[in-house]
């Protein structure tokens, strides 16, 4: 009940009149099955500009830092993620992350759609990084299709340590056809294919997005850029320029 307030009586209204999101694509988005929805992330309005432009229902395995963050803003952040129903994943526990992934297997289960951001954090630059595998065992594990989602202008509008969006550019997202991973049934759990899957997954949002690729996790990037100063950390010049492999076109 929360999740339909807010996106059609409180929430949804105001950031489509006021950032009118503009989508393609969407017919990709199935009406009636499970999906897993892989999207890039540039900002945090990212989840809230895509699921308006969704007819159904969009969960998300969310990061804790959204639900433990202290202050004001993280009670408020704290509040909608919980009334909509997303699931927090703790990146620093194996076991944590074994139960939401567990987790967004019964969701894809009840035949709903999931949101995912493949790269596990939000992109520190603009640039489109290496994708974490988990969203291939999510897709093994559940037998649902994935559609790849490219954020567009979020960015621009909000970045990192901005709390209201500016109101131009508009945001963008543009949904990329399903991809079926069901020769791969019965594989869950092998690594060399979950990264062949997360490669190709990642091939696709660079198509979508234009983002240039860089392959590197992005949470490595933002200690090397000097949000970690732990000694021995790259600089940010020497992990762009290890960075210039594209994923693959398909996994084999």
């Amino acid at each position: 009940m929360g999740y339909w307030l807010a996106k059609f009586v409180f929430l949804g209204p105001l950031l489509r009149l006021i950032w009118r999101p503009w989508t393609e694509g969407r017919e990709n988005i199935p009406d009636d099955r499970p999906a897993i929805i892989a999207s890039n992330h540039l900002s945090f309005c990212d989840s809230f500009f895509m699921p308006i432009v969704v007819r159904r229902k969009v969960t998300f395995l969310a990061k804790a830092e959204y639900f433990t963050t202290a202050g004001l803003k993280g009670r408020i952040s704290r509040a909608f993620m919980n009334m909509v129903g997303m699931v927090p994943i703790d990146r620093d526990d194996a076991d944590a992350a074994r139960a939401a992934l567990t987790t967004g297997v019964r969701v894809l289960s009840e035949g709903t759609l999931l949101g995912i951001y493949p790269e596990g954090t939000r992109s520190p630059d603009g640039r489109l990084y290496r994708g974490k595998t988990g969203v291939a065992r999510l897709a093994l594990e559940s037998g649902a299709v994935v559609i790849p989602c490219a954020m567009v202008n979020t960015e621009i509008i909000q970045p990192q340590g901005r709390v209201i969006p500016k109101l131009r550019p508009r945001p963008g997202v543009r949904f990329g056809k399903p991809l079926d991973f069901s020769r791969y049934e019965g594989m869950a759990g092998d690594r060399f294919v979950e990264r062949s899957m997360t490669d190709e997954i990642m091939y696709e949002l660079m198509q979508l997005s234009g983002q240039e690729y860089v392959d590197q996790y992005a949470a490595k990037v933002k200690k090397a850029s000097g949000q970690d100063n732990a000694f021995g950390a790259r600089s940010a010049a020497e992990v762009r320029e290890l960075g210039d492999r594209a994923p693959r076109t398909r996994a084999s």
